[in-house]
């Protein structure tokens, strides 16, 4: 995926908190910010973080938003931060490796479907959001929480959503079939294009595969995904049909990468498309009018396209506790909030925040993202992509038959889960 995309799916796949922690430094901390004098040892512990400089990790796309808030940041507070790039492959497991070492950073900026596989390998820290809590999105609360435990801040969600190219129509489908009706309407070369590519994309099909009532995983009581497949009833099998169904139209191909069908909507060749903020900002700057809207439904339930919840994660082994936990009150102000959604183009965790913005994609895809469903950060969750988006693409270009290829993935996936 792209960088600001989920992180692991092998798909070309952001008022100040109270008490972020149980370290007696933080109340040095709060002492601080309130402006009286902290004793003599809480004191001595706040002016050796001072004096250090908290080191947070960011990949490549990431890297320059999060320098800028860096330095807002250090100009606030007097705290130096060193921004490191690194390469969105391998991040994650650069840290999962350096951390138990005591060479890691201080935090990490990525994706929240890695929290899982984070807190099993016991690199990161967890952190109490305090009376902060409240104001993000219950989907970005949920995106940072694992075994009912939170870690990090989130600072923005984001979604794929249905893109309408305005030129072409204005129509705004409620369903799959409506969707296909309107674009062959307006005459388009491609109705309806989505990237699949010949591994397949998981990703950006979701939205229709729920709405056929077969979500990746079953939640417990809690909310939270177990590692139990949810997509192996008749759903799953409906949906394999569908697939299927579109291969034989023509709507649907392996052939389409996402660069092609990028590239075609931008030609002005396609109707509708569903990708994420990150094309919709290369449409506008192509001069294009286009429409951010929820993915109509090609079963008898909602579709639910994947949401993910971007985020910063502090290290187990951080150096600097007390600086990392002041760069935490800071990320949760509405101020530090829309800031980041300014420099990064995506819906802050805030929804308050994220209804302020004077940019309606913000807003539509804030919108969208709300009835989105949470990608799983389960560890189980690695053991999905390959299987489930090579079975797509086999049933769509006539390699496996819907119900036989659909089967088998079941029992390949449920196969590499109980070996992990």
């Amino acid at each position: 995926m792209e960088a600001t995309r989920l992180t692991n799916t092998g798909v070309i796949m952001r008022r100040g908190i109270a008490a972020l922690g149980v370290l007696a430094a933080a109340t040095a901390l709060a002492a601080c910010n309130n402006g009286t004098t902290p004793s003599s040892t809480s004191s001595d512990s706040a002016s050796n973080d001072a004096v250090a400089t908290l080191t947070i990790w960011a990949d490549d796309t990431r890297y320059s938003q999060v320098e800028s808030l860096a330095e807002d940041f250090t100009a606030k507070t007097s705290v130096k931060v060193n921004v490191v790039q690194k390469s969105e492959s391998d991040m994650d497991t650069e840290f999962t490796t350096q951390v138990p070492t005591g060479n890691g950073p201080d935090l990490i900026v990525m994706a929240h479907d890695k929290l899982g596989a984070l807190v099993a390998n016991g690199v990161v820290a967890p952190v109490d959001l305090g009376e902060a809590k409240s104001q993000f999105s219950d989907v970005a609360v949920k995106a940072v929480t694992y075994n009912g435990q939170t870690y990090g801040v989130p600072y923005a969600v984001e979604s794929v959503a249905l893109v309408r190219n305005d030129a072409l129509t204005t129509d705004t489908p409620t369903t799959y079939d409506d969707l296909i009706s309107s674009g062959k309407a307006s005459g388009a070369e491609y109705p309806f294009i989505i990237q699949m590519g010949d591994k397949g994309d998981p990703y950006h099909f979701y939205a229709f595969q729920t709405s056929f009532g077969a979500p990746v995983f079953k939640t417990n009581s809690e909310g939270e995904y177990t590692a139990e497949l949810a997509m192996n009833g008749s759903g799953g099998t409906e949906f394999a049909n569908w697939l299927k169904a579109q291969g034989d139209a023509g709507v649907v191909s392996p052939s389409i990468t996402g660069d092609i069908a990028k590239q075609k909507f931008l030609d002005g060749a396609a109707a509708y498309t569903v990708t994420g903020p990150w094309n919709v900002a290369a449409f506008r700057a192509a001069g294009m009018k286009v429409s951010v809207l929820p993915v109509p439904a090609a079963g008898s339930q909602a579709a639910q396209p994947f949401v993910g919840v971007q985020m910063f994660y502090q290290s187990a082994k951080s150096a600097n506790p007390v600086a990392a936990k002041q760069f935490f009150n800071y990320l949760a102000t509405p101020e530090a909030q829309e800031e980041m959604q300014k420099l990064g183009g995506r819906a802050s965790a805030m929804p308050e925040v994220a209804a302020k913005s004077d940019d309606q994609d913000i807003k539509d895809f804030a919108k969208v993202a709300e009835s989105g469903a949470l990608a799983p950060a389960i560890p189980a969750m690695g053991s999905v992509w390959n299987f489930w988006g090579q079975t797509e693409a086999n049933i769509v270009s006539g390699t496996e038959t819907p119900a036989e290829g659909w089967a088998t993935m079941i029992t390949n996936i449920n196969n590499a889960i109980a070996s992990k």
